[in-house]
C-alpha cells in the first residue's frame, strides 16, 4: 500500500537581536510572534525564538574570517561555534532590531558579522522598532544582508513607539516593558506590514535559490 509523502516544514528563526541588560526586544518579539501565528500561511513554517544575548558574543575575536569557515578552517571559540550551529539549523530568519542614535546597534552588526556561509542564500525578513520605526537601522541591515547574499524580503515592517514625544520609548528602554498605547498602535498599524512581509518570507522559503549564470 502506497504511503503519502510528508513535507517537512521549513524552520524560521525569529531573532531578538538587542543585547542590552534591560531591553524591550523580548516583548517586541513576543508581540510579533503572536501576530505571525495568525497568518494562515500554507505551508506554514515552524517559528523558533532565538536570542542573540544568550550567546554572549564578544566583539568579533576569531582569527579566521567567517567566509573561510568551514572550507579553510573552523572557529576557535565556543561562543562562535554555538552561534554558528544555531543559525545554520534554520531555513530562514526574521531579524528584529532596535535603532540606536539613528543607526544599527553595534551588537546586532557584530552578531551578523560573526557568520557568513551559515546565512548566504537564505531568505530574511527585517523588522525594526524605534521612535520613528527604526528606518535607519532597517536600511543598514538591508544593505548588509543583501551584500552578504541573503534574500532580503522586500517588505520591511517598521514599528514606531506611540507618541507624543519619547515617553513610551524611554519607558520601554528603562523597564523592558512596552506601553499599552504602543501595543494598541502596533496592533492597528503594524499588523498589515508584518503579515505581508511574513507572507513574502514564506514564498521565498519555497523558492529555490537561483543558480548563478554561467559565462560563455
Amino acid at each position: 500500500m502506497a504511503t503519502l509523502a510528508t513535507t517537512v516544514p521549513k524552520k524560521v528563526a525569529l531573532i531578538i537581536s538587542s543585547t542590552r541588560a534591560i531591553r524591550a526586544g523580548p516583548e517586541v518579539v513576543s508581540f510579533i510572534h503572536k501576530m505571525l501565528l495568525t497568518l494562515p500561511a500554507t505551508p506554514k513554517p515552524e517559528i523558533s525564538i532565538l536570542d542573540v544575548a544568550s550567546f554572549n558574543l564578544p566583539v568579533f575575536n576569531e582569527k579566521i574570517m567567517p567566509a573561510m569557515v568551514p572550507a579553510h578552517g573552523n572557529f576557535e571559540y565556543e561562543h562562535s561555534k554555538k552561534w554558528s550551529a544555531a543559525i545554520a539549523a534554520f531555513d530562514g530568519y526574521i531579524i528584529v532590531s532596535p535603532e540606536y542614535n539613528f543607526g544599527l546597534p553595534g551588537g546586532v552588526k557584530n552578531a551578523v558579522d560573526y557568520l557568513y556561509n551559515e546565512w548566504i542564500g537564505k531568505p530574511v525578513l527585517i523588522v525594526t522598532y524605534g521612535i520613528t520605526g527604526g528606518n535607519a537601522s532597517s536600511e543598514s541591515l538591508q544593505k548588509t544582508l543583501a551584500g552578504m547574499k541573503l534574500r532580503v524580503v522586500e517588505t520591511r515592517p517598521q514599528l514606531s513607539y506611540a507618541g507624543p514625544g519619547m515617553g513610551d520609548m524611554l519607558a520601554a528602554a528603562g523597564t523592558g516593558k512596552l506601553g499599552q498605547n504602543t501595543l494598541e498602535l502596533w496592533g492597528k498599524e503594524g499588523k498589515e506590514p508584518l503579515l505581508k512581509g511574513f507572507g513574502e518570507l514564506v514564498e521565498l522559503l519555497e523558492t529555490p535559490v537561483p543558480e548563478p549564470a554561467k559565462s560563455g
